[in-house]
């Protein structure tokens, strides 16, 4: 199984993960050389702190920040974590996603909610169009 496959399914708790869109991938090929090929970009899985300098070198921004940043508008991220829905999809604009950051949170009973019926899995996305959106849901919840 691949790290990311163990990834998605919750075994990589410690772990982060982040998708970089083909356009944003660096000229070098470094950070493509680091990830496992995707469609349409290519996809990292590290551990926590490395990950997310990683994904301050792929975007020119912190990990946490960009997290805060993209909380407060709901959209809607793929399962893979390789793309997702803007939106502001549908105001005519180009909408494809630049990057996602994500990591999965243990589950606990005593914070309750979706908390408390199973792991949950964080995903933040940067759309083309300058928005950042995110999206929680229960790991297994949905097919990847």
């Amino acid at each position: 199984m691949s790290k990311l496959s163990e990834f998605l399914a919750g075994e990589r708790l410690e772990d982060v993960a982040l998708f970089l869109a083909d356009d944003q991938l660096d000229e070098a090929g470094k950070l493509a050389d680091a990830g496992e090929e995707v469609d349409g970009g290519v996809m990292l899985v590290r551990p926590g702190e490395q990950g997310r300098k990683l994904f301050s070198a792929g975007t020119g921004q912190g990990a946490m920040e960009f997290a805060k940043e993209a909380m407060g508008e709901g959209g809607s991220v793929n399962a893979d974590l390789a793309g997702g829905t803007c939106p502001k999809d549908g105001d005519g604009g180009e909408h494809t996603v630049k990057y996602v950051f994500a990591f999965a949170e243990a589950e606990n009973q005593e914070v309750g909610g979706m908390y408390g019926e199973g792991d949950v899995m964080h995903a933040y996305a940067k759309c083309s169009c300058g928005e950042s959106y995110s999206e929680k849901w229960i790991v297994g919840s949905r097919d990847a």
